[in-house]
């Protein structure tokens, strides 16, 4: 236990462009991990280590999140880098649902931005304890006194300040420690030497205050610091220290670290508060449904010699097989050992262990509990549980979004299409958020993502690693279909073909299901006394589904609907499944058709960050794209406006506002909601629809 109790598995999240990458390669070299830093638009051409696909080199972003592993002060620091792009937030999502805690990193300038909001609900989500880290404090502007009050008001968290800047923008030298009260500086070609000297006279009245209202706010959380508050006495490094990981641990307090990565400095601080506060294995308590006992649920303790649970978190498709990156919770995942999957209830015998460093492994005969590795020779998808076979755990699975953007592709050459399909098979598995479907109506293949970055990216991949000529449509919309109004079905399906017929007969009520509902389809069987028998039940269901993914206005899938199947009359010999798949379909195409449905569309949450001398134009151009401004606040010579614009206006956006602003400004965006549309628009949509099916025919 004492090994375990010297593991720290954290991620590095954020929004992008506050500097992920780049901290974690300076982690990396002063770990000694790696003995040169590179950086992420590096003229060496070699990139950043833990962006190692040609496509994130190119491009200067993380595209899929990274895993290594690096020793500090006698700690083992499982360290992932995710991306801040939220067209790739599931890479955010699945590594945060396995780690124990996390550095969320805030631009000294920029603050809390959109995408922070997205990785702070995630870590909520998965009640991950973490340290904010502002980075870029060498930036003109940079103002972290501003980034801590963003993240109490935005954030709603606590936010606890252990050091103050020894000054602020250029001018940024060092920190001061308020746990120790030293000034610390960096010092070296690439900052590896730390210097403590005293405080300068200018800060040391500061200091104290700050010191001061550290010690105010963590006594509220911490009954031993308050006693030593309350008798006056002077608190020592070493009784603030352990009540600072105490109330991290506990998620009551967030701790704020200061630096810039880039001009090396600031980070081996952060290394030390990761290693101090941040939780081990055994700090974190993990829980999973028995399989066995009904789904009551278990907690899962990070004991290496009990039997194995683990989750494969990640899946990556190669040549010689698929890699699954898979956490270990309990236990002892042992090479050559099979081991039972509860999704299929089958067993599978791990081939092998590896430990990872960016696109590098390492061999290793087994991982214990708290280890993050790689496996081989097990087929897994996202969020399976892996244990062992005397025991039958299945753990939290992961939360995935629904995509919003569509497009269509087709092979350049016919020999061009088995090389497609390979990689949509390859990507579908991979990502659970990247889908794609043959549209029959249409003879094309549909790809769905979270935005054009996303589908870009995927695009791209199949041209370069298959060598597949692909020729792509322009992008649509995923819309949605919502019936508005409850109604009655009584649909009889009845055919008589020569021999055995088909005969079914059901009856119920469609029910719109209310807007904020966590689930798009719900069935209810109210069916009494043997009117329809039992092995038909699940057939109806069947063919409502199957209905369901093609809606009568323009073919879009229906969402918000409750089918309450009450009764219903069968034939002895007629009836079958398939029967009754097929009465379940037509009643659902009728019913869906007189519950006057409307047309959802995506609305996207939209920030952009512009000289204020540009707001005018860029206000104007939201509202034109149908947007609805929801906050502007000054940020010294920038304006950031907050919008929620429907994504079918948004294609095109990064264009045209370059052009208004001359290049100046920069927006993010991410999914919000579904919202009905206007009527004119939903209109056009279904004339649209309308079109594009005569035209495929």
């Amino acid at each position: 236990m004492e090994e375990l109790s010297n593991i720290r598995n954290i991620g590095i999240s954020a929004h992008i462009d506050s500097g992920k990458t780049t901290l974690s390669e300076r982690i990396l070299f002063y770990a000694g991990r790696i003995h040169k830093i590179h950086e992420v638009k590096g003229k060496d051409g070699q990139g950043a280590t833990m962006d190692f696909m040609e496509l994130e080199r190119e491009r200067g972003i993380t595209i899929t999140s990274a895993a290594t592993t690096v020793h500090w002060k006698g700690c083992d620091i499982n360290l992932i880098d995710t991306p801040g792009h939220v067209d790739f937030t599931i890479e955010v999502e699945r590594s945060l649902r396995v780690l124990d805690g996390a550095v969320l990193v805030l631009c000294a300038v920029g603050g809390v931005q959109s995408q922070t909001l997205t990785v702070d609900r995630q870590m909520k989500r998965y009640r991950v304890p973490r340290i904010a880290f502002i980075n870029k404090m060498d930036r003109t502007g940079a103002d972290p006194s501003r980034v801590i009050s963003e993240l109490e008001t935005k954030l709603g968290i606590v936010a606890l300040p252990l050091q103050l800047p020894i000054g602020e923008g250029e001018s940024f030298e060092g920190v001061i420690d308020l746990i120790t009260m030293k000034a610390i500086y960096n010092e070296g070609k690439n900052g590896e030497t730390l210097k403590e000297v005293d405080i300068p006279a200018a800060l040391q009245e500061e200091a104290v205050r700050a010191r001061a209202g550290l010690l105010d706010v963590l006594s509220l959380y911490d009954d031993t610091l308050m006693e030593i508050m309350l008798e006056h006495e002077h608190a020592t490094p070493e009784q603030i220290m352990p009540a600072i990981r105490r109330a991290t641990i506990a998620r009551e307090i967030t701790p704020v670290m200061l630096g810039t990565a880039y001009k090396n400095k600031g980070v081996q601080m952060l290394l030390d508060a990761v290693t101090r506060y941040l939780p081990s294995p055994l700090d974190r308590m993990a829980y999973a449904c028995d399989n066995t006992n009904e789904g009551a649920e278990v907690a899962v303790t990070a004991d290496p010699s009990a039997a194995l649970v683990a989750m494969a978190f990640k899946i990556v498709d190669e040549p010689f097989g698929q890699v699954t990156y898979t956490r270990v919770y309990q236990g002892e995942l042992k090479k050559g050992q099979a081991y039972l999957i509860p999704r299929t209830g089958k067993t599978q015998r791990v081939g092998r262990v590896f430990r990872i460093h960016a696109d590098k492994r390492e061999d290793v005969p087994a991982a214990r509990a708290g280890d993050i590795v790689a496996v081989m020779g097990v087929d897994l998808v996202s969020g399976d549980t892996l244990c062992h076979p005397d025991v039958n755990l299945s753990l939290e699975s992961l939360h995935i979004m629904e995509p919003v953007i569509s497009m269509a592709i087709e092979p350049e050459r016919t020999q061009d299409r088995d090389a497609i399909s390979a990689a949509l098979n390859r990507f579908m598995k991979e990502d659970p958020t990247f889908h794609a479907r043959f549209d029959e109506d249409a003879g094309q293949t549909i790809i769905s993502g979270m935005g054009e970055l996303h589908l870009d990216v995927y695009v791209e991949r199949m041209r370069r690693e298959y060598k597949a000529g692909v020729v792509v449509g322009k992008p649509n919309v995923s819309y949605r279909e919502y019936p508005t109004k409850e109604v009655e079905f009584d649909h009889r399906h009845k055919r008589q073909t020569g021999g055995s017929g088909q005969y079914a007969h059901v009856i119920g009520r469609l029910v719109p299901l209310p807007p904020e509902a966590e689930e798009d389809y719900e069935f209810e069987n109210a069916v009494s006394g043997g009117r329809i028998p039992t092995e038909y039940i699940p057939s109806v269901d069947k063919g409502f589904q199957m209905a369901r993914a093609k809606g009568p206005l323009a073919g879009y899938e229906v969402v918000g609907v409750k089918m309450v199947l009450e009764d219903g009359t069968y034939h002895a010999v007629d009836s079958s499944d398939l029967a009754f798949q097929v009465c379940g379909r037509d009643a659902f195409k009728d019913a869906v058709r007189r519950a006057n449905p409307v047309i959802l569309e995506p609305i996207m949450k939209v920030e952009v960050e512009v000289p204020t001398n540009f707001q005018g134009p860029v206000t104007g151009n939201i509202a034109q794209r149908r947007g609805l401004i929801t906050n502007t606040e000054a940020k010294g010579s920038s304006t950031i406006i907050e919008a929620e614009v429907p994504l079918a206006n948004m294609f095109g956006y990064s264009t045209d506002l370059r052009s208004m602003t001359q290049g100046q400004a920069s927006f993010s965006m991410e999914f919000h909601s579904y919202r009905k549309v206007p009527a004119a628009v939903q209109t056009e949509i279904v004339e649209a629809a309308q079109k594009a099916k005569q035209a495929a025919k």
